[in-house]
Formats: structure tokens, C-alpha cells, sequence
């Protein structure tokens, strides 16, 4: 198996996003994990991963889906103290809020099932558009982002974000609003003839002491639709994003993975064989720590170029990259 060195060839690629396929398959407010490590000289530097995870899911649960990444990031870098948090969406889901559910009445079904939460939930509101079509709102939204904030606060600052499903759409526009300038973007966008009003900016974010991100980690991610959301997309993003793809996704359709793929600044695309769900096989886990690596090992200089090694712009064909995968 080839180790991570060669892997970051691939993700030196800065011109188009690269699509690359393979053979390879609660709760409280916030639980933050981070495993013993081994002893190294001098005192390590600290990692803060946000981990937002998908919807019917919560925190604790998707700790225990990413075992092998939080394992992989720390033994990958051995000279960070890699310290990860998981909030759980603050919207308590019935099982009827299942996509396709089919089963036994609400209430009958909530003494058998899991707790599940969200960070928001999708309703389609009819309005006066010219298209006649319906306006499609969050609501709840200002509340998942306050828990993420309170999450900031508590257990930040942090350095990056990783989220899955309705997670990876939540930490795209976490992202966002980290960014300098975003907020004017808010203040100043008003919303055309016939179109519901955009989001406003959240109000637990004015004041949170947070940097932008170093970097964000997209699985399964979607861009939040409508004119609505346009404020978060709108300049594209900066942060730097790797997004996961599943070639047999039966949640998230591609369209709208590719939607959030194209409104981001230099994005990196992978993606994997299987279906709906975070992978954990080491080809995937070499991507995700390779690509964290090249994040914190950017050089920035003093007007602001980024120095890569003099690969900036350079171009490689995917059958000529001697990847593990």
C-alpha cells in the first residue's frame, strides 16, 4: 500500500476538480473524543475538528461512524493532539421524518427507534414566484446554527470541519459565514421581484471568536437550494473543500452534490464505489488525512500568494497518477 506522500500529488492539482473512481463499502448537546496518543518530544499542536453529522443521525452516533478516520488523522499526524467534537442537531426527528418511511404511526414507532435529530427541516412553501414554482425554506436553520456556535464557543476555535449528508451541506455554509466579508454580503443582498427573502445572517455567529476554516471535508454534501440560500454561495467559497461523492448514492442526487462543488473556490472531488454512507477503507482515509496535511502545511506568504511547491496550476492526467487507489 502506498503511504500518503505519493497521494498528495493528486491534491496538488489546483485548475479543475478531479472526479476519481475505485473498486473498493444519543444524545447530548455536543461529546467531544480525542484518543490517548503516544508521547513525542516537545508539547504538540492542537487540532479542532467540527464533525456535523447528517440528518436522522446525531453526535455520538457519527463518532462511532468515524472511528477509523479520527484513528487514521491521528496516527497520520503524530506531532498534532487531534481533538474532534460532535454536536447533535438540535431538531428531535420522528421516525416519520425519515425519507420513505413507511412504517407504523408516529407514536407508535418513537418507543423503538433511535434518537434521531437534524439541524433542520426541508419544507417547501408556495409563493408568487413568476415560475409558479415553490420556495423551498429550512426551518429551524437559526437553531442548528446556534448549536453549532454554542459548540464554537465551548470547544473551539476550530480549524476545520467535516460533515456528512445534511452535515456536509451545513458545514459548507459554516464555512461560509466563517469567511471575511460574508456577513456584508448578507447585509447588502435584498431579494428580487416575487422572491422569498434571503436567509438572514445568524445572529450567534456576529460575535463567535472563530477564524475562517483551514479547510472542510464534504461527504455526500448538497448545495441548499433556492434563491433563499444564495447569500452563502454567492462569492463562491474559499475555503479549501474536498468533497466524497458515492457513484450509488440513494439519498443526495448528483445534481445537487455537483451544485456545491461548483460554487467552491479550487475544489477537490473523490469518489467512491459505494452508497450512502461516510468510507472508512484506507484508500479514503489516505485521501482525508492527505488532504487535511496539504491544509496545514500551506505556506501563505506576506501578499497573500500561496506557495505549493511550484505546482500551482500545473495539470496531471488521472491515469498517469500512481495513486493506492
Amino acid at each position: 500500500m502506498l503511504g500518503c506522500r505519493r497521494l498528495l500529488s493528486f491534491y496538488r492539482v489546483k485548475t479543475r476538480p478531479q472526479a476519481i473512481s475505485a473498486l473498493v463499502n444519543e444524545p447530548r448537546d455536543f461529546v467531544a473524543m480525542s484518543p490517548p496518543t503516544k508521547t513525542s518530544r516537545g508539547p504538540k499542536t492542537s487540532l479542532k475538528v467540527l464533525m456535523l453529522h447528517g440528518y436522522t443521525q446525531s453526535g455520538p452516533l457519527f463518532h462511532s461512524k468515524t472511528r477509523a478516520l479520527h484513528k487514521a488523522l491521528t496516527k497520520a499526524l503524530p506531532t498534532y493532539s487531534v481533538h474532534l467534537s460532535y454536536p447533535t442537531g438540535p431538531i428531535h426527528l420522528n421516525p416519520s421524518d425519515f425519507p420513505n418511511y413507511n412504517g407504523p404511526s408516529a407514536t407508535e414507532a418513537e418507543g423503538d427507534a433511535e434518537p434521531a435529530y437534524g439541524w433542520w427541516r426541508r419544507k417547501d412553501v408556495p409563493h408568487s414566484s413568476k415560475h409558479g414554482e415553490s420556495a423551498i425554506v429550512y426551518t429551524g436553520l437559526q437553531e442548528g446554527f446556534a448549536r453549532i456556535a454554542d459548540t464554537i464557543t465551548q470547544e473551539g476555535p476550530f480549524d476545520g470541519v467535516i460533515g456528512f449528508s445534511q452535515g456536509a451541506c451545513a458545514a459548507a455554509m459554516v464555512a461560509s459565514l466563517l469567511e471575511p466579508g460574508r456577513r456584508d454580503t448578507f447585509a447588502s443582498s435584498a431579494p428580487e421581484k416575487d422572491e422569498p427573502a434571503p436567509e438572514p445572517f445568524p445572529a450567534s455567529f456576529i460575535s463567535l471568536n472563530q477564524p475562517p476554516l483551514k479547510f472542510a471535508l464534504i461527504y455526500s454534501g448538497f448545495i441548499a437550494p433556492g434563491t433563499r440560500h444564495v447569500n452563502f454561495y454567492t462569492p463562491c467559497l474559499k475555503t479549501p473543500t474536498l468533497h466524497f461523492l458515492a457513484a450509488l448514492d440513494g439519498v443526495v442526487e448528483e445534481g445537487r452534490s455537483q451544485g456545491l462543488i461548483d460554487v467552491c473556490k479550487g475544489p477537490k472531488v473523490v469518489t467512491h464505489p459505494g452508497g450512502h454512507f461516510l468510507p472508512s477503507q484506507r484508500p479514503w482515509l489516505d485521501a482525508a488525512v492527505g488532504f487535511i496535511k496539504e491544509c496545514l502545511e500551506q505556506v501563505t506568504t506576506s501578499d497573500g500568494t500561496e506557495q505549493d511547491g511550484g505546482t500551482k496550476g500545473k495539470e496531471e492526467n488521472v491515469e498517469d497518477m500512481d495513486l493506492p487507489f
